[in-house]
């Protein structure tokens, strides 16, 4: 006789002969319930597992796709770089005289505002004539490969250089020639391992390869050591609990990797460069902890229906023993969905927190890059000002014109205050904090910046013509920024006129509903309208300037509920507007 359970062993006590064989039916019907149970999950189990470990798949193909096309934006920025260095005509002069005092310093510039790991440049015998940092890895190989692959081709070149089979840095280069003839060659270092080291830090395991499969970055250092293919063959063994319910079979159209002992999700996508690809390995601890929550939901309801069918052939028994059968049964329900909960929103808090701190760290990179870029910009023009009436008091102690160039010593005073206010306006701008708002008068403005702009029309024979209203041209907004916008407008309507014979910038300023400042030029005009505004757009020389003035100016009249606009003039010469509603409409 099969085994009897100890609820039907009461039962057997209390019930009389004649219904003996109605119970032996009920054990017969027990255990056939208890096979269809274990037959079901099984299904449940193999059904579940397929179906989260495809949404797993899904989302880790999404967040493959990030991190690949992070790489390929950081490659694809890095590209234009050798180019546009290989017409700078410091690094030209610097090899064809052979002084390369200044030239690491020039790098470190270019290093700064481009990102770059490091830039290296070397003679047309291989020979590293400045560098932004030491490199000793080219003491044994004086001409790599990619050194002999500029010379010989027309376009930038890429290599990833390797020391002892492992990869060592991503380099671009392009050779730099002065009348048809090569004289060197720049090098730029592309800098991939701070997104090495942002994998090892949040955790992912992420493995990026060539097209042969030679690893070429890992979140574990100890892979660069092997390829990819070795990397995917493993052997995995599934448990007991997973050969009985089918959790260790492989569902279809997935890839798996078994490292360290651990089953992982292999997502691979294109980088979009030099057929390299991204291979991102998601653990399934997460599949199994879910697959498994539904497995005890579904044994759950199994023991609630079995509760309910044993109170049905117990209906006989006392009210009391059903109540507690009830009770227990509910209280169970409730403490496993009750766990259920807790489990999942502890994993959303921790998933929150891991894309908070990314985005905090991200944010702080940005701003911190765009205001390193504004101070180098905006701090030159008081520089150069300083520059002139330190010569000019100079002259003036010479000539025991002390007075003078006391003068002289309180306007450099006046720009050092101003350097210090960019720089606080500045710091201000790039953690998007707003300025000081106050009621500025333009006139005032207008004649501050014209102060701040003197040595430079000084030295230019330039007509500049004024046309100010008697009235107050009040606005709400930070002096600072307005006198900036305006210093911004006229140093480039002077590079503008520069090239003309009869120079000629006019002022105007009209106070009407809303205070509109013009500045109109008969210079050579604008090139690229759309990319005006836009930072880094310049079609100034190298050295002469970033393309950042009408970028910052744009955004310090946003600022101010103001906005900035430029457009060609007729027949010649370009204008700028700059419009701000009145103080008494705000």
């Amino acid at each position: 006789m099969l085994p009897t359970p100890y609820f039907y062993i009461m039962l057997n006590i209390q019930m009389p002969n004649f219904r003996l064989q109605y119970l032996r039916s009920i054990q017969i019907l027990f255990w056939v319930g208890l096979l269809l149970t274990a037959l079901l999950l099984w299904g449940s189990t193999s059904f579940l597992t397929d179906r989260f470990t495809t949404e797993q798949r899904e989302k880790s193909l999404q967040r493959a796709d990030l991190f690949a096309s992070t790489i390929s934006a950081t490659l694809q920025r890095n590209a234009y770089v050798p180019l546009l260095l290989s017409r700078d005509q410091t690094l030209i002069y610097s090899l064809i005289t052979g002084d390369y005092s200044y030239t690491s310093a020039r790098l470190l510039s270019f290093k700064q505002d481009l990102s770059a790991a490091s830039i290296l440049l070397m003679d047309i015998n291989g020979i590293v004539v400045a560098a932004t940092e030491p490199r000793d890895i080219f003491v044994e190989n004086e001409k790599p490969d990619f050194f002999v692959r500029a010379l010989l081709e027309s376009e930038t070149v890429f290599q990833a250089l390797r020391i002892d089979g492992k990869v060592n840095g991503f380099y671009y280069a392009r050779k730099i020639e002065f009348e048809d003839e090569n004289i060197g060659v720049i090098v730029v270092e592309v800098d991939l391992k701070r997104q090495e080291n942002f994998w090892r830090r949040s955790g992912t395991t992420v493995v990026l390869s060539d097209s042969s499969g030679d690893i070429l970055l890992a979140s574990q250092s100890a892979w660069r050591d092997t390829t990819l293919k070795d990397l995917l063959t493993s052997a995995y063994r599934p448990t007991a609990s997973e050969r009985l319910f089918g959790g260790g079979e492989q569902p279809s159209g997935q890839s798996f990797a078994h490292i360290d002992g651990q089953r992982l999700l292999v997502s691979q996508v294109g980088v979009g460069f030099l057929s390299w690809d991204l291979s991102y390995f998601a653990s399934l601890e997460d599949v199994q902890a879910r697959v498994n929550a539904l497995v005890a939901l579904e044994l759950m309801i199994l023991a609630m229906l079995a509760a309910l069918v044993f109170y049905l052939i117990s209906r006989r028994t006392t009210r009391k023993s059903t109540q507690i059968q009830a009770e227990s049964a509910e209280l169970r329900r409730l403490n496993t969905r009750l766990s259920t909960e807790i489990e999942h929103r502890q994993q959303a808090e921790q998933k929150l927190e891991t894309a908070e701190q990314s985005l905090e760290q991200a944010s702080k990179l940005a701003a911190l890059g765009q205001m390193s870029a504004s101070v180098s910009h905006e701090l030159n023009q008081p520089l150069a000002a300083m520059r002139t009436y330190l010569a000019g008091a100079r002259l003036l102690l010479q000539r025991d014109r002390t007075e003078e160039a006391l003068t002289s010593f309180q306007r450099i005073d006046d720009l050092i205050e101003r350097m210090g206010a960019i720089t606080k306006q500045l710091k201000s701008h790039a953690t998007k904090a707003s300025g000081v708002a106050a009621t500025v008068d333009l006139r005032n403005s207008i004649t501050s910046a014209l102060s701040m702009m003197a040595p430079q029309l000084g030295q230019t024979q330039v007509n500049l013509v004024r046309s100010l209203p008697e009235s107050p041209a009040n606005v709400i907004g930070d002096p600072v920024r307005i006198e900036q916008i305006i210093v911004n407008l006229l140093r480039n309507a002077l590079d503008a006129v520069r090239p003309i014979e009869d120079k000629r910038i006019e002022i105007t300023l009209t106070n009407d509903k809303k205070i509109i400042l013009t500045v109109q030029d008969n210079g050579t005009g604008i090139v690229d309208a759309n990319a005006l505004f836009e930072p880094f757009a310049t079609t100034k020389k190298p050295g002469e300037g970033v393309g950042l003035g009408l970028a910052i100016s744009a955004g310090f009249a946003t600022d101010m509920n103001g906005k900035l606009t430029g457009r060609n003039a007729t027949p010649v010469g370009a204008i700028f507007e700059l419009q701000l509603p009145r103080a008494d409409a705000q």
